[in-house]
């Protein structure tokens, strides 16, 4: 069998090798009918798994998404509050060290909500 793959190829390799425009002719031609047959067979037949590939929740216009977004913002309001609060004990000269935590953990959760991450 293998002899038979090296033989016919050499001699088919020869051909091409002596006739050039037509190896380029026919190459051409298959490739153009290949490309052809290709389209007529994307339009007329799609594929099942074109286009199968799910985009990420964040980009999902699922009714969970749309549900966490009032939950954020009810955060966001409780989170604004609370700083609103540590506000006014700062205004009085009434800090401590828990709350300069406390302020900095609020501030990075808020940021957190706010950008989504």
């Amino acid at each position: 069998m293998n002899a038979f793959v090296k033989k016919n190829g050499q001699k088919w390799l020869g051909w091409a090798v002596r006739n050039p425009k037509k190896f380029f002719m026919y190459s051409m031609a298959f490739l153009s009918v290949s490309f052809i047959i290709s389209i007529v067979q994307g339009v007329f037949f799609p594929s099942d798994m074109t286009f199968k590939i799910k985009p990420p929740v964040i980009y999902s216009k699922s009714s969970v998404i749309q549900n966490t977004l009032p939950n954020n913002e009810k955060e966001m309001e409780k989170i604004v509050a609370e700083l609103q609060s540590l506000k006014v004990k700062r205004d009085r000269q009434d800090l401590k060290k828990e709350d300069s935590l406390r302020i900095e953990y609020l501030f990075n959760q808020y940021q957190h909500l706010k950008n989504g991450h």
